[in-house]
């Protein structure tokens, strides 16, 4: 089960990855970051795919959803200078909370 929760890991790596090379694409006119665009969310979407055949998929998708969201908080913040207030952090911690909420609620985990 510890390799299932590294992959998960890597895969919301791969998948910030992905998300700051769209950043750095600048509407896919960066050939690069537009292949590492690519190259993040396809490894990102295949680990995932290999996790949830080991974990249940609300449990894989709440985590994903949650460190996801508070990576691309933090990747805004800190590569491309974001603007960051208290205000900022209560609403990703509202996000993550509900996204936690919603999957300890749900019977959807399986």
């Amino acid at each position: 089960m510890m390799h299932t929760w590294l992959l998960l890991f890597v895969a919301i790596a791969a998948e910030l990855f992905g998300t700051m090379s769209l950043k750095l694409s600048e509407g896919f006119t960066k050939i690069w970051w537009t292949i590492g665009m690519t190259a993040g969310y396809v490894l990102a979407f295949v680990l995932l795919g290999i996790v949830v055949k080991e974990m249940p998929v609300g449990l894989a998708y709440a985590v994903w959803a949650g460190l996801g969201t508070l990576g691309a908080v933090i990747v805004s913040i800190v590569f491309f200078k974001s603007e960051s207030n208290y205000l900022v952090w209560i609403g990703a911690l509202m996000i993550i909370g509900g996204v936690v909420l919603l999957n300890l609620g749900s019977k959807a985990h399986s």
